[in-house]
């Protein structure tokens, strides 16, 4: 019995993050157990996002987090994720097999609104939703690559520019 407790705190231990991320705060337990692949229960880390750690900061309310996570949920069904490695089998042999589904053009439809909204992907605001809270980028890499006239911008206006888009975004969806 010892010995089988052994061995589960050491297959625990090697997933478990490293004590590098343990000390920065980038990562926590999630409250309960959930399903692994095979389905067994599981006691996943998590790195909170930027929505929930400006919540929790209270930089931002529980509705502009909410409305965050609803245009990023629009996102990832309208698959305009960043590029990534694709299932060598779902592959389709011509371009002409590409296929966008019903529920994929209606959320790119609900995505472009919003962009529109907020005048564009070129727009402080749009570029902000689109790389932080749709691609899920870090506030700070989005600050340093969309900077205004050639420079860096600083955290403070990266950080405010997120907070007025999430506002917006809150009354856009009317939360």
């Amino acid at each position: 019995m010892a010995r089988t407790g052994r061995k589960k705190a050491a297959g625990e231990a090697l997933l478990a993050p490293t004590p590098e991320r343990w000390s920065r705060r980038e990562v926590e337990r999630l409250p309960r157990a959930i399903a692994d692949e095979a389905g067994r229960p599981a006691r996943p880390f998590h790195a909170p996002d930027t929505l929930l750690q400006m919540e929790r900061r209270h930089t931002i309310t529980v509705a502009m987090r909410e409305a965050g996570e609803t245009f990023r949920a629009l996102f990832r069904l309208a698959n305009l994720d960043p590029l990534r490695a694709l299932d060598p089998a779902k592959v389709p042999e011509t371009v002409r097999e590409l296929h966008v589904s019903e529920r994929q053009a209606e959320a790119r439809r609900q995505v472009d609104g919003v962009m529109k909204a907020f005048g564009g992907r070129a727009s402080p605001a749009g570029s902000c939703l689109w790389h932080v809270v749709g691609e899920e980028r870090s506030l700070k890499d989005w600050a340093l690559r969309a900077g205004w006239g050639g420079k860096p911008m600083k955290p403070d206006t990266a950080s405010g520019i997120l907070v007025g888009a999430l506002g917006v975004l809150q009354a856009y969806y009317g939360l």
